[in-house]
């Protein structure tokens, strides 16, 4: 029987920005709304993102469609509906109608780390106190977090089953939720057809993604996924072009959440394997490593048992090589600029400023000829030093550069992205301070420099993608950053940020004054040197000598409470387990070999219901020794 409830209405559109178009979402004060609701004992109703088809799109979308689509808020659809529950198993979301695997590839990775989680979606909402049928969403959008509000009502089909993202639980509604809230942050459901897991990754985290072509990977990829699993990353990857499912189990032209990664150990040497799960929530790879692969029986019984899920719930296994050869681009979002490289500390310095393509002034395209329009385009001047050392110092510094290009229609899809990148020259005022240019700093640089200066770094390929980024090791000193499209004369608005360890960055050539940069912590480092040298002090523990550590450790919030209120578990359970993990005798000690970082989140309940920790071990070829480097979902 369907529920009735008066309806609050009210929302207040934005004006027209600077560049002529509406900007990305209405004015709409969540806790107004709500009080409003409750006040009048109503339930919310956006108009702005209304329960019609003008929401779900105007194009090949509408096809797809139930003959009788409905819209129903889940109190209607379950008798005991959930916004959240923490105790669902962490991948529980499937893709719908919507061709949006690479925006669910990139939440089922969010939702790994339940405090990044937690940012985007808060998860003190519910559909009993204080229900007024509006939630609220947070996405990082150019340099700010915005919210957005959303009704609570869903499309499905006449028997009452949600049409787009749904929930393994049928009663869990987050995930259907945040999809419609980013469909509203697009322009439509629609608009969430085709896309990069890495537009998404950023949407949810603020942070940079790297992309690596497989077909031309690093040699040492393994050692890059090492290092991206040990760090708060969040990790996708896309197969060839295509929309079919092949033989072997894989779907062309798709995307995926790489949710582990492990070295085992057979009798014919060791095996890198990668862990995947399709977003479907089925439909699995067939070859090497897969559930029904005898590869499991080169293993010794314990791990099969550790590592080998027989559940048809689009989870996997495979080889690092299959995974090379079948899938086409990784992506690995870091959420703070020193994940991927070795550089010891915890302080970074990090500057965002905005930037515009405008035809006739500003939108000078990429360098063809030296009578080319590339010195119109926006010129920055970074100076780089190491904190350390001061700016004498000629040890090279790490920098990141990202560049993103804003939306240039309302409608995410009405029109691409630009195929965009960025150019890097040195400065001739390498060792001169900031203010003793020899030039006019309010004036671009001219032709003739970009001709007569070879670039440091320039596009390989402009990509049609939301985001460009590149890692750069520099010696001190001053530099100019050009970002540009590929063609002159084309037109959009730009971010580009710059992280590293201390820098000074701003516009040349505008009126802006010196941008000094802000400073951020990484949280993720110090962990791995705290358990490095305890281990230097302490070569070998046992289980109860590892439990004091871990009662004495200074964790985050949602970690301490889960270890220190959990019912089900004592910590020193815990610290056995870890031990029979290792597959050590249980007299056995922990081993200093051990990279004790510790990723702060548990999985699902595993073998005789125990809950573990997820400790970045990897067995070595030694008998009885752990060493650094894996890492197991």
């Amino acid at each position: 029987m369907a529920m009735w409830f008066p309806v609050c209405r009210n929302w207040k559109l934005r004006r027209e920005d600077t560049m002529g178009h509406f900007s990305q979402l209405p004015r709409q004060d969540y806790e107004t709304l709500k009080e409003r609701c409750l006040r009048d004992g109503s339930l919310f109703e956006d108009k702005s993102f209304p329960a019609s088809l003008r929401s779900i799109g105007s194009g090949p979308l509408l096809r797809k469609l139930p003959s009788r689509l409905q819209w129903k808020r889940p109190p209607e659809l379950h008798s005991n509906p959930l916004f959240y529950s923490a105790k669902a198993k962490r991948l529980d979301l499937c893709q719908g109608l919507v061709g949006d695997c690479w925006f669910l590839a990139a939440l089922q990775a969010l939702s790994l780390h339940q405090d990044i989680l937690s940012r985007v979606v808060p998860l003190n909402q519910s559909f009993t106190e204080q229900y007024a049928g509006i939630f609220q969403f947070w996405f990082w959008h150019f340099g700010k977090w915005v919210p957005v509000v959303v009704d609570d009502r869903l499309p499905v089909n006449e028997a009452g089953q949600l049409v787009f993202v749904s929930s393994t639980y049928k009663n869990l509604f987050w995930g259907a939720l945040l999809e419609k809230a980013y469909a509203k942050l697009s322009g439509s459901y629609e608009d969430l057809h085709r896309g990069q897991v890495s537009e998404a990754l950023v949407d949810f985290t603020g942070g940079v993604t790297m992309t690596i072509n497989l077909a031309e990977a690093p040699d040492n990829l393994w050692d890059v996924l090492t290092r991206a699993a040990c760090s708060r990353t969040l990790i996708g990857c896309q197969t060839h072009c295509g929309q079919r499912v092949l033989e072997n189990g894989l779907v062309d032209g798709h995307a995926y959440t790489l949710t582990g990664i492990w070295k085992v150990t057979t009798r014919h040497g060791p095996e890198y394997l990668v862990k995947l799960r399709n977003p479907w929530g089925k439909i699995e790879w067939r070859g090497d490593w897969s559930d029904s692969s005898s590869m499991w029986d080169l293993l010794s019984p314990k791990e099969k048992i550790m590592l080998l899920r027989k559940d048809d719930d689009g989870e996997f296994w495979m080889s690092l090589r299959d995974f090379k050869a079948h899938f086409m681009l990784l992506v690995i979002c870091k959420l703070s600029p020193g994940l991927l490289t070795q550089e010891v500390g915890q302080k970074w310095s990090y500057t965002l400023l905005e930037g515009r393509w405008k035809n006739g002034s500003t939108a000078g395209g990429r360098m063809k000829s030296p009578r080319d329009t590339f010195w119109k385009n926006p010129q920055f001047l970074l100076s780089v030093w190491r904190p350390q050392e001061g700016r004498r110092s000629q040890m090279l510094c790490s920098v990141l550069v990202s560049l993103l290009q804003k939306p240039r229609h309302r409608h995410r899809n009405r029109k691409p992205h630009l195929a965009i990148g960025f150019y890097l020259f040195r400065s001739l005022l390498v060792n001169q301070p900031l203010l003793e240019f020899s030039f006019d700093a309010q004036k671009k640089l001219p032709s003739e420099f970009f001709w007569k200066n070879a670039s440091l770094s320039r596009p390989a390929t402009f990509l049609t993608e939301k985001e460009v980024s590149q890692e750069l090791w520099l010696e001190p000193g001053m530099y100019v950053i050009v970002p540009c499209t590929s063609e002159a004369r084309q037109e959009s608005e730009f971010v580009l940020r710059v992280f590293s360890r201390k820098h000074i960055f701003h516009e040349i050539g505008s009126n802006s004054s010196v941008i000094f940069s802000k400073e951020i912590v990484d949280q993720s480092e110090g962990k791995d040197e705290f358990f490095t040298k305890l281990f230097e002090k302490y070569p070998e523990i046992n289980a109860i000598q590892l439990q004091n550590i871990l009662n004495h450790m200074p964790w985050s919030g949602d970690f301490y409470q889960w270890l220190g209120r959990r019912q089900d578990m004592k910590a020193y359970q815990i610290c056995r387990w870890v031990r029979f993990y290792g597959q050590l005798k249980p007299s056995a000690f922990l081993s200093g070999q051990v990279n004790w970082s510790l990723i702060t989140h548990t999985t699902e309940r595993h073998g005789s219901n125990v809950r573990h920790f997820k400790f970045l071990l990897r067995r070595d070829r030694t008998e009885n020794t752990l060493s650094p480097g894996a890492y197991l979902q």
